[in-house]
């Protein structure tokens, strides 16, 4: 009876060992080759589609953002004709964050930090807000609670000088209020969060060195 434990683990052993070979031959080891996720061949959604038994190739980071044969697909694709590592996803990133920083730079009064992203007439117009501002005495109170929705509104390229302009809708959400010389508010509200919705318009040449892009009109 002493010895049933020990023949009870030696027969647990035997099909431990018995199992990790099947296993084994089912599924290989890790030494070899192993595809990642890019070595894969390409599916439908990454490259082709099959349209009237004929593979066409499709560009989904245009038609994410644009309808199929509109003219804002077709002046996306004309930039990465010129362009061929713009891409449309990135850029609505990098203008979201533009979009963020532009919009406080010009509630807290001050545009040196983005001024660099900003059209020549765009700028003056922001400045000479917030010098009236100034010379009124009043002083904006602004917290930027994030931003709710940021969209491809339109696109247009222009082959003969490259210049591409895309066109941003964004939907925000900030808590702002103005006050005067007293302190009094005399717009917005410092203890209640409103929407604001803006259609901003970036313009930049394409296939020069310079990737930033700046912000040429407001809507």
């Amino acid at each position: 009876m002493s010895s049933s434990p020990l023949l009870q683990l030696l027969a647990l052993a035997a099909i431990a060992i018995f199992l990790i070979l099947r296993l084994r031959n089912v599924l290989g080891t890790r030494d070899g080759f192993e595809p990642t996720q890019t070595d894969q061949p390409e599916t439908r959604r990454d490259r082709f589609e099959v349209i009237d038994g004929t593979a066409e190739e499709v560009d989904h980071d245009i038609l994410d953002h644009a309808e199929a044969g509109s003219p804002t697909a077709e002046a996306l694709a004309a930039m990465k004709s010129v362009e061929p590592s713009f891409a449309v996803g990135e850029f609505l990133t990098g203008a979201r964050s533009a979009y963020e920083m532009i919009l406080m730079a010009f509630e807290n009064g001050d545009l040196s930090e983005v001024r660099a992203f900003l059209d020549a007439p765009v700028a003056e117009a922001f400045q000479s807000v917030i010098d009236a501002r100034a010379a009124n005495n009043q002083t904006v109170e602004a917290q930027y609670l994030g931003t709710r929705e940021t969209a491809l509104a339109a696109a247009e390229f222009n082959r003969a000088d490259g210049m591409a302009e895309l066109s941003v809708r964004f939907v925000s959400e900030l808590i702002a209020a103005t006050r005067d010389a007293d302190g009094n508010v005399i717009e917005g509200d410092p203890k209640s969060a409103r929407k604001q919705r803006d259609v901003w318009t970036f313009a930049r040449r394409m296939g020069q060195d310079d990737p930033n892009w700046q912000l040429v009109a407001t809507n």
